[in-house]
């Protein structure tokens, strides 16, 4: 069996950036909609580059990182793992996973203009088809071109699967490889060499033994501004090291770090500044190249963080990132490199914005706000204020990604609400707000990991160019801009083909169809290819027919910038630009060992076929020299599946006759089917003459020159609310009012009123039509106000008690300078200010007290008024429930269960209850609910409480029977000292009493429950239940009780609780009938308990008409101690007047309470709340209740020492307790 070996390639092209120089950066989220495509100048073209290779077929998975960044976090690409983006000769795309330790899985990326190859990434390969000339170059050998190569094999790394290479650069004959066994079983590598060659790559030494043996080395990074400086991080599974080198990779210093990157960012100037990532979402810096890390901030969000760009940010050390805050909220913040404190940090979007949503993008900032589940984009020109995106009315935008930033303009690819499979390209303003139509149903698909890909390709070197893959009518067709969107036509197909038989193609029913794909292969060119250095020349694979297919695939190039193309293989070749483009060379796209390569110097009109290895070689990919500018190539392969990396460096310069002169340059006219004026003038390149076989070198550099011309009607395009009709003429929408005037439009000064046309963006005509076209200033009229709004900065339509809300007034139309606004806040407070520009930072408000407000924003001036309202819920934070409900009820008796909350006003409150074995929860509004159980056993009940975005819950068992007894207990004094008064302590205590019950008495388990009672004094209750085994009939209602109550009464009931604490247990002589029992016989006891009702009426009643006199929305505590009413203490909290609802009676149908359970009941929920009593905003819920403190009050009373009266103003109950002075609760 034959054992295949997956190969993976990373290189690190390093070259200077081209006029262009923005590079791609990655940007997340998982569910990000704003994706950046261009960034600031912040990555050089040094980049690191994987090729991996599956079995047989070589099929390719590669994976593009920008030195000085981690996996696919690296620095040009590193901040999405959803991100569309494009460059001059990249195709836009948007990766949606970022799988940041996994590279078996890695990402597809564009090698960068660095590279030898081109941009471009195939679609289906058509089918091989192997050409005479190739089996003629295994058979016997025949007389060929050689080219000066030489082989270097990487002995003793057949086993390693990946290799990262740098290439300096700069006159530099230093190269760096890297090359390592990565298990994709553990994600880790486990073996790893360093090579390093001095002479272009014709010989290599290895390092292991400099960086040490035993050190296992798992990325290459490389300083953009100082390529001398090397950094090398060690695989984190064995240790956490950097090392360091700043003689391009000779001496190694090794530094400790305790944290893991996961990704870099180098400054775009200082070239030791870098920011690191972390695995725990944490922001590092280093002013040392990685010598001494200093923490930066926590939370950040992965891959959203940027350096300050030169000219806008007020520092060089500035970093923007985002901040999460929680879930589904985060803050875009600023702050120092070295200070990034709380008094330090800037927030330049007042408010919270989407999570993975902040691209800072040259001079542009974009943040996403998502309001009742659609998304608001805001931009930022120039560090502006931000300002929503204005895109056409009814886009309604499913996923919005910003292509590029470059050129003072924004390109956006929008998917619409009734689009799956394309999205909708629009361009804007210098402001980057006011968007209008480029081109409708441009294609995507998904890449094999959930990639988007847009069909969008800016060409290299033509300002303004763009090709683009259009479906229509089911059909993709390949249409080409000269204007940035403005005009868009078909690509005429060539005339002839390769063997010069005559095509028959006719427009518009038979185009030339390109293929836009990003390169697969980062070491070769993939379906499309374009560079700055040769302007017009584009090179793609494609497809001539009524629709772009991926069969019968062929390769066109153009050197008129598509004006005209011609076939030159009818098979798929991988084509490099060599020397500036000054010759190519082209290389075929092909499963199987190959040693030959093509050569042109006449922009592809002949080839030459040239040998550049005497064994055949499975060809993983082609490394040019940074640049493009020399003459020296290397092409990474192996002779078999199982052989070692074989490195073959090609020297170009023996075949080239010269080095160029002016002779050898003509010029070129750039022109669009014959228009000279693109962009509003005529640009004339120098180019090299076909016919001139000579060398560019290094020191040639693109020359043109251009003339103004005169504005026409192909020099503007639509206006934002303007819509091109079939003859071209630009007329409102439907939606749109061209008399409606910006808010910031004020009395006395003057606005653009649009024509319906504006510029296109850096189109340089002058005169014309110009004056036609362009908006004219006029002066602002007087308006009443209209289109007012009133928001959250938050975006949220609640707050929390206590904190500042900051509501935000816009006005779309009127004299924002001459129009008042008055925000009334609901709750007795106003403000009025004189106009609306006041009021842009917002206007900020503090409320006191929770509720429903209803916040009203008026505008308004000499002509009119406008208002705007929303509803604010104002909630405070839920702590705590305590589900209130009795240990044991009888059957098929309704009871009263009740939520009590702490705090008790916390805002809007939704119960859900489970009750029973029932499934499906009661919901209600109210915190009391009453029910009935119909069978006898342990049932279960549990309440959750929902407030905000809190959810709370609480259960309770409820032990049901057909008849039970119950008494109250009491205690000696002494166990009031060891009461902590928690519920584990009650339920260890109530075990223990109902133990020392069963001791004293020999009653069965099965009959009696003891539950402890929260509160001071410690009281409880215990439960006589009815005996099981008895068949029918009832027990003697006496007996047992009485038996029980004499035990106490004796002092026979005694358990330690500690060593040297006996604790006495007492019968509180409550005098009322059986609790709950199915006789109607009642105790004389109960007319006892009446009387006392009746004799402590008179002073109840005084107390509570004192009590309606207290202040409102008060906790408080009124003592009222005299010698006229000795002893008495009320304590009580008045937050309404309205009536209060009953707190959970064992039988709410009853005026008066049936049962000691229901009184013991109450004393545990008052002594729960007395417990904690606050002072201040969030009241207790003990408002319903009065609770009095007597002291030798009344001679019915005389044998208690004193009592305490629970009294429920609602139902007039009033509940008595009477205590001893030593012994505890006697009698009620």
């Amino acid at each position: 069996m034959t054992v295949l070996l997956t190969a993976l390639i990373i290189v690190d092209h390093m070259v200077e950036n081209n006029k262009y120089g923005e590079r791609q950066r990655q940007h997340q989220p998982p569910s990000l909609t704003l994706e950046p495509q261009l960034l600031p100048h912040t990555c050089s073209a040094s980049f690191d580059q994987i090729l991996q290779l599956g079995p047989l077929k070589l099929s390719r998975t590669f994976y593009n990182t920008a030195f000085g960044q981690r996996h696919n976090l690296q620095q040009c690409l590193s901040n999405s793992r959803a991100a569309v983006y494009t460059a001059k000769g990249k195709r836009a795309r948007r990766n949606t996973e970022n799988k940041l330790r996994s590279l078996a899985s890695a990402q597809n990326q564009d090698p960068g203009e660095g590279t030898s190859s081109a941009s471009g990434r195939r679609l289906t390969r058509s089918e091989l088809r192997w050409s005479g000339e190739e089996r003629r170059a295994i058979g016997p050998r025949q007389e060929e071109l050689k080219l000066n190569s030489s082989t270097f094999a990487l002995t003793g790394d057949s086993s390693h699967n990946q290799a990262m290479v740098h290439w300096s650069g700069q006159n530099s004959s230093v190269i760096l490889m890297l090359t390592k066994l990565f298990d994709f079983n553990l994600n880790s590598v486990t073996e790893s060499s360093l090579w390093r060659s001095t002479d272009y790559g014709a010989t290599y030494q290895k390092l292991n033994e400099k960086v040490g043996a035993k050190t296992i080395l798992s990325y290459l990074y490389v300083s953009p501004n100082n390529k001398r400086k090397i950094m090398l991080l060690t695989d984190p599974e064995v240790e956490s090291s950097l090392l360091i080198s700043s003689d391009e990779g000779a001496t190694y210093q090794k530094y400790r770090l305790n944290f893991y990157i996961l990704s870099l960012l180098f400054h775009p100037e200082q070239e030791d500044w870098i920011l690191a990532y972390s695995h725990d979402q944490k922001l590092y810096s280093s002013v040392e190249f990685g010598r001494r890390w200093q923490l930066v901030h926590e939370r950040v969000a992965p891959n959203r963080f940027y350096w300050s760009k030169m000219g806008l940010d007020k520092e060089p050390g500035l970093i923007h990132l985002e901040t999460s805050i929680s879930e589904g909220q985060a803050l875009y913040v600023t702050c120092k490199l070295q200070n990034c404190t709380d008094a330090n940090k800037g927030k330049p979007f007042p408010g919270y914005i989407d999570p993975n949503s902040l691209v800072v993008q040259d001079e542009y900032v974009f943040v996403q706000v998502s309001t009742a589940g659609r998304p608001i984009y805001y931009v930022s020109a120039k560090r502006d204020v931000f300002t929503p995106m204005k895109l056409p009315k009814y886009t309604l935008p499913k996923d919005l990604h910003v292509i590029s930033t470059d050129e003072n303009r924004v390109v956006a690819a929008v998917q619409e609400w009734n689009q799956n499979e394309t999205y909708t390209l629009y361009v804007s303003d210098t402001s980057g707000v006011y968007y209008t139509l480029a081109l409708e149903n441009v294609v995507s698909s998904m890449g094999p990991e959930g990639n988007v890909m847009v069909d969008l390709y800016e060409v290299a070197g033509i300002k303004g160019m763009f090709l683009a893959n259009k479906k229509t009518d089911n059909q993709v067709k390949t249409y080409i801009t000269y204007n940035r969107g403005r005009d868009w036509r078909l690509l005429q197909a060539p005339s002839k083909d390769l063997r010069g038989n005559s095509i028959h193609c006719v427009l518009p029913y038979c185009s030339l169809h390109l293929h836009l794909h990003v390169s697969a292969n980062p070491y070769t060119s993939g379906n499309i290819a374009s560079r700055d250095s040769v302007p017009g020349i584009i090179i793609a694979s494609g497809s001539i027919g009524s629709e772009l297919t991926s069969s019968n695939v062929s390769v066109f190039i153009t050197s008129d910038a598509g004006n005209t193309w011609r076939q030159i293989f009818d098979e798929e070749y991988a084509v490099l630009y060599l020397d500036q483009g000054g010759a190519l060379v082209a290389i075929r796209h092909t499963p199987l060992p190959i040693r030959h390569l093509w050569l042109s110097f006449d922009e592809g009109q002949q080839w030459n076929k040239y040998s550049f290895t005497n064994t055949p070689l499975f060809v993983d990919g082609v490394l040019g020299e940074p640049g493009e500018e020399t003459l020296i190539m290397t092409i990474f392969g192996h002779v078999s599946h199982r052989s070692e990396w074989q490195l073959v460096k090609i020297d170009f310069r023996s075949i080239f006759n010269k080095r160029c002169t002016e002779a050898d340059y003509q010029t070129w006219h750039l022109h669009n089917q014959g228009e000279p004026c693109l962009m509003g003038v005529k640009r004339i390149y120098w180019k090299l003459k076909p016919t001139s076989r000579c060398v560019m070198g290094t020191m040639y550099s693109v020359s043109m020159t251009s003339g103004p011309c005169d504005c026409t009607e192909a020099d503007f395009e639509c206006d934002y609310g303007y819509e091109r009709r079939s003859d071209g003429k630009c007329t409102p929408a439907f939606w749109f009012h061209p008399s409606s005037v910006s808010r910031s439009c004020t009395t006395g000064m003057t606005f653009l009123n649009s024509t319906g046309y504006r510029k296109v963006v850096s189109n340089n005509c002058t005169a014309g039509v110009s004056v036609e076209y362009t908006a004219k200033r006029q002066q602002c009229p007087i308006q009443a106000p209209k289109g007012l709004h009133l928001v959250t900065s938050e975006g949220m339509l609640t707050a929390t008690l206590g904190t500042n809300v900051t509501f935000l007034v816009f006005l779309e139309e009127g004299d924002g300078a001459r129009t008042s606004i008055t925000l009334d806040f609901g709750d007795g407070h106003a403000l009025t200010y004189s106009n609306v520009s006041s009021i842009e930072d917002g206007i900020k408000h503090i409320y006191k007290a929770v509720g429903i407000y209803r916040v009203t924003a008026t505008g308004e001036n000499s002509l009119g008024s406008e208002t705007a309202l929303l509803y604010l819920h104002v909630t405070c934070q839920l702590e705590y429930i305590h589900l209130s409900a009795p240990f044991v009820a009888v059957r098929n008796k309704e009871l009263n269960l009740t939520a009590v909350l702490w705090p008790s006003q916390v805002g809007t409150v939704t119960y859900i209850w489970w009750i029973g074995n029932n499934t499906e929860p009661v919901i209600t509004l109210e915190g009391s609910i009453a029910c009935m159980f119909s069978r006898e056993g342990i049932n279960t009940v549990t309440v959750q409480v929902s407030a905000g975005n809190t959810i709370l819950q609480d259960r309770k068992t409820i032990a049901v029977h057909e008849y039970f007894r119950s008494h109250l207990l009491a205690f000696s004094s002494n166990l009031d000292d060891h009461n902590p008064d928690v519920a584990e302590w009650r339920l260890d205590v109530s075990r223990v009493i109902k133990n020392a019950l069963i001791q004293a008495t020999g009653v069965r388990e099965d009959q009696l429950l003891v539950t402890v009672l929260p509160g001071l004094p410690t009281t409880a209750e215990f439960f006589l239940l009815p005996d099981k085994q008895l068949t029918e009939g009832k027990p003697e209602k006496t007996s047992l009780s009485e038996f029980l109550l004499s035990a106490l009464n004796q002092n026979l009931v005694q358990f330690t609780l500690r060593p040297g604490v006996q604790v006495t247990v007492y019968a509180a002589h409550l005098s009322a009938a059986p609790l709950v029992d199915t006789s109607e016989n009642h105790s004389g006891s109960a007319m006892l308990m009446l009387l006392s009702v009746v004799v402590v009426g008179l002073a109840v009643f005084v107390i509570y008409k004192f009590k309606r006199q207290l202040p409102l929305s008060l906790c408080l505590t009124v003592n009222l101690s005299s010698r006229k009413i000795p002893g008495l203490n009320v304590y009580a909290q008045m937050q309404n007047e309205k009536e209060q609802e009953m707190m959970s009676p064992a039988n709410p149908t009853e005026a008066t309470p049936s049962s000691q359970q229901d009184l013991a009941h109450s004393l545990e929920i008052l002594d729960t709340e007395f417990s904690s009593r606050p002072i201040g905003k969030c009241p207790l819920w003990f408002d319903t209740y009065l609770w009095l403190e007597f002291n030798l009050f009344s001679p019915l009373l005389s044998s208690c020492h004193h009592f305490k009266m629970l009294f429920h103003k609602t139902h007039h109950v009033v509940f008595v307790v009477c205590f001893s002075e030593v012994n505890g609760p006697i009698h009620g």
